[in-house]
């Protein structure tokens, strides 16, 4: 059987002066990812190297990725995505989080700002019967709805 998440597209930017080993590898053990990412090199405005750094997850995986997710965040960072899930959510009821990288590479997982790892987390629509934010809350947060 299907889980209620689609897919899951994780993507980040690692600069010149970070270890991309270093940085792929804590996002990818923080979102249990056993896939090796997709590369793109990338030439900042003056010249220096960036990278984009891309998984994208399907079926057991995304669930899977989702699952780490879930249980990574705090009682805190439950109730503050609780309270602002519909501001999270697209048209198609993507969701969008961000979460800080450094923080992520240091084993933390806190909502980000500025250099953030992006996730999109796309659901099985006939799975959302009582719509996007009640669906993340029971995906996700582990609330009713």
């Amino acid at each position: 059987m299907k889980g209620p998440v689609q897919s899951v597209e994780v993507s980040l930017f690692v600069h010149a002066t970070e270890d991309l080993p270093r940085v792929a590898g804590a996002v990818a053990s923080a979102l249990s990812v056993a896939v090796p990412p997709q590369e793109e090199r990338l030439e900042g405005h003056f010249g220096n190297q960036i990278v984009l750094v891309k998984w994208h997850l399907a079926g057991d995986e995304a669930m899977a990725a989702v699952a780490a997710l879930a249980s990574r965040l705090t009682p805190a960072a439950k109730r503050r995505l609780g309270g602002g899930l519909a501001g999270l959510v697209d048209e198609h009821s993507a969701l969008y989080l961000r979460f800080d990288k450094q923080c992520l590479v240091e084993g933390r997982l806190e909502e980000g700002g500025r250099d953030s790892v992006r996730i999109k987390v796309k659901p099985r629509g006939f799975m959302m019967k009582a719509g996007a934010s009640e669906f993340y809350s029971r995906v996700l947060l582990g609330g009713g709805g």
